[in-house]
């Protein structure tokens, strides 16, 4: 009877050891999701700061109206660069009869000199690392391309651009945003220096 006793004893011992040790497994499983829902918080967090750093303008610090300011910036792009295409589109066309009559109509450089025209590169500073742009250059073929492309990679972008071309020449009107890598800026004199030197190479 002794022995029956303690092993009933022994019984109940286990029984409670096992509840322990399911306890246990519960607090850790419930623990685990916990970081892993913390590390999820944390790294949206951090793309959606990310996100706010390349967009220019926020107009509030709150998540949902961070993705819909980004989307209002992203449309803006998209329509920066559908007009900018446009835009390359009518410069670079050739039509047929120009080209025949090519040989004897001036270069750009002699239309340009006879009808008095200066190249001129003319820098505004609107706001911070915003710039107001007046460039006049010889028309050659692709020169604005070039020109767009050398800028993009040295860290301007364009945010309202205009161009026409006439008398052998072409007058950019553009509205551009310095965006440094870490932060840096350009003062006018700068730029314009700058933008001479890419002139000369196109």
């Amino acid at each position: 009877m002794e022995y029956a006793d303690g092993e009933g004893g022994g019984g109940g011992g286990g029984g409670r050891g096992r509840m322990r040790m399911c306890g246990q497994d519960d607090g850790e499983f419930k623990s685990k999701n916990l970081q892993a829902e913390r590390r999820r918080r944390q790294k949206l967090s951090d793309r959606l700061l990310a996100l706010r750093s390349l967009v220019p303008i926020i107009t509030n610090m709150n998540k949902g109206t961070i993705i819909e300011d980004a989307i209002t910036y992203i449309k803006e792009l998209q329509s920066n660069v559908k007009d900018l295409s446009d835009q390359l589109l009518e410069m670079e066309a050739y039509p047929e009869e120009e080209a025949k009559q090519s040989s004897r109509t001036l270069d750009a450089a002699e239309e340009m000199n006879t009808f008095g025209i200066e190249e001129e590169v003319k820098v505004i500073q609107i706001d911070g690392n915003k710039l107001w742009l007046k460039i006049v250059i010889e028309k050659k073929r692709s020169s604005f391309t070039k020109l767009v492309e050398a800028m993009n990679f040295l860290g301007f972008e364009f945010t309202d651009t205009s161009v026409t071309t006439s008398k052998g020449a072409i007058l950019i009107s553009a509205t551009v945003e310095f965006q440094g890598v870490y932060g840096e800026s350009l003062e006018v004199a700068e730029t314009r220096e700058l933008l001479q030197e890419i002139i000369r190479g196109i």
